[in-house]
């Protein structure tokens, strides 16, 4: 494998209620997953696809969990629809800007997403990817 993007997030999941009788893999309170883009080792693939990869993606492009009531901003398609974007996950909101409290899709385990940025400029910028590998 020759990885090439230069991530810029490192995100934080733990389980924060839950008993390993409850979960078809066993995760329990206390249970912990550091990751940047890959999937984890050990996590359910149920929430990986259902939950966690689309809460990454919000941070990835700029979005963030906090809700602003009025602020949702709107484009509007070519057939006049408007198109949701920027992380707005009403009334799922946390008080901090990267973090996010969330029950896993059967609702047997109970979430916490923390989000770091990493491998950043003195300026907070993202630093650039290295050169793509020839095919």
């Amino acid at each position: 494998m020759k990885k090439w993007v230069v991530e810029d997030w490192e995100f934080e999941l733990t389980a924060t209620d839950g008993k390993a009788g409850h979960c078809r893999l066993g995760l329990e309170k206390g249970d912990k997953f550091v990751f940047q883009y890959e999937c984890p080792a050990g996590i359910c693939p149920k929430l990986m696809a259902k939950q966690l990869y689309t809460l990454c993606e919000v941070i990835r492009f700029g979005g963030d969990f906090t809700y602003r009531r009025g602020q949702l901003r709107r484009l509007r398609r070519s057939d006049g629809e408007a198109i949701r974007f920027g992380g707005d996950f009403t009334y799922r909101a946390s008080k901090e800007k990267y973090e996010l409290d969330f029950p896993c899709p059967d609702g047997c385990i109970q979430f916490h997403l923390k989000a770091y940025p990493i491998n950043r400029d003195e300026t907070g910028k993202a630093n650039p990817n290295n050169p793509r590998p020839e095919d």
